[in-house]
């Protein structure tokens, strides 16, 4: 088979490189890729964005399937263009990309399918806002509404702080007008923890759970990030939080799909916070989350095309999916002032040794060499029986790594 992968970040060369293991693939292009793509097995790396032309490069090339990694090309209706084109591709319709694409959205849909989720209301207005939060209970979350690049969050732990993420987001636009309109929700005190989820419209199959760590220093200080590590499995999501998961989350959400008439074969990713009071969801994504996908799909033993197929062919009702039953940890080496400035284009060397343990994420091939070219770089994994170690793996194989003002948190898989 031929395919086209749609993205340029770590969750693309870690789909790649999952994809290119299976025996029915031939080749992957990569729309655009990145410099870990640029040098993976069975890829080649294609120039091109637009979903229009993307469509007709489909089209030329005989894809016989398309995945799309990230976010807005959902949002913007590929998948529906390509149907229309008679191609096949998977991933949500661009109406249930709103369940990512828009929080409020997302939120009123949670709530008219019994969802367990927390107490909200949603603002267009800065000034109204501005006045809801006078007598509001602290710590506040506030939440642009829009896509964000997963920095769209803030927890605000004075009204102080409340008022300025209102400015930031509403008045200073900071999201490109993704914060126009913002929801403030209830702070939910727990454990956060990812489930990411394959569904073919009929039936919904959770993957392995996963656990971010989104700040960006050690202890889960400084602002929010893309995500600077994962631990997987989560050792939180115990057999009883799977169950309350399943029962009050994702059941509910397989029938809203169902009842809203989505045409979604593709991934469903649940954002959770466990609490004293139960298991709530806090956000959908309508893709694979990143840095989650490298170490999920690290442990998955399943051919992940034939896990994809399944899906397609709506034939998810009973597979069962095949996991390692190790741990992997996935620690986000970034470039020296991430989330903030930072410089790119420095040479990044890799030891032969750890390659097969690293995706390449903000990082680009410029005349075969590899050079540092976002704020997320790379993620390197460590895999082991226990979480102490692939802690100790994952640490090691940092040393094989090396990039000017790399910066990492130290304290990623501590529970």
């Amino acid at each position: 088979m031929k395919l086209l992968l749609i993205g340029a970040g770590g969750r693309e060369h870690s789909l790649a490189w999952k994809l290119a293991k299976s025996e029915k693939v031939e080749k992957i292009f990569v729309a655009p890729g990145n410099g870990g793509t640029a040098f993976a097995d069975k890829c080649e790396n294609v120039d091109i964005t637009d979903i229009n032309e993307l469509l007709a490069f489909a089209k030329e090339n005989n894809i016989d399937l398309t995945i799309v990694g990230p976010e807005d090309p959902l949002t913007k209706g590929i998948v529906d263009l390509f149907k229309a084109g008679g191609l096949k591709i998977f991933g949500p319709d661009k109406a249930g990309a709103e369940l990512e694409g828009s929080k409020s959205y997302s939120k009123d849909f949670m709530k008219k399918y019994g969802v367990k989720t927390a107490e909200y209301e949603v603002f267009y207005d800065a000034d109204k806002a501005l006045g809801y939060l006078e007598n509001c209970t602290y710590p506040i979350v506030i939440k642009a509404d829009g896509l964000a690049a997963g920095k769209g969050v803030a927890i605000c732990e004075t009204r102080e702080e409340a008022n300025d993420s209102i400015k930031s987001f509403m008045i200073d636009d900071i999201f490109k007008g993704a914060g126009a309109k913002v929801v403030i929700e209830e702070f939910l005190d727990g454990v956060e923890a990812s489930i990411l989820s394959i569904t073919d419209g009929k039936t919904i199959v959770p993957f392995l759970s996963a656990k971010d760590h989104k700040q960006i220093f050690d202890g889960g200080k400084g602002p929010n990030t893309g995500g600077m590590g994962v631990l997987a499995p989560n050792p939180y999501v115990t057999d009883e939080v799977q169950k309350e998961f399943e029962e009050n989350i994702m059941a509910k959400t397989l029938a809203g799909i169902q009842a809203e008439g989505y045409d979604f074969k593709g991934i469903i990713f649940f954002g959770l916070m466990i609490t004293k009071k139960g298991t709530y969801l806090l956000e959908y994504n309508v893709r694979m989350g990143d840095p989650e996908t490298q170490s999920v799909l690290y442990l998955m033993e399943s051919d992940l095309l034939e896990v994809i197929e399944a899906a397609m062919n709506e034939e998810l009702a009973g597979f069962e999916i095949k996991w390692s039953k190790g741990t992997c940890v996935n620690v986000v080496l970034a470039s020296g002032g991430y989330p903030g400035e930072f410089v790119k284009g420095y040479e990044i060397k890799i030891n032969e040794g750890v390659k097969d343990k690293v995706f390449l994420a903000g990082a680009k091939a410029e005349d075969g060499v590899l050079k540092t070219n976002g704020g997320r770089v790379l993620s390197v994994l460590g895999v082991g029986d226990t979480v102490e170690e692939a802690r100790v793996d994952v640490y090691n194989n940092i040393d094989g790594v090396e990039f000017e003002e790399m910066y990492f948190r130290e304290d990623i898989g501590l529970i």
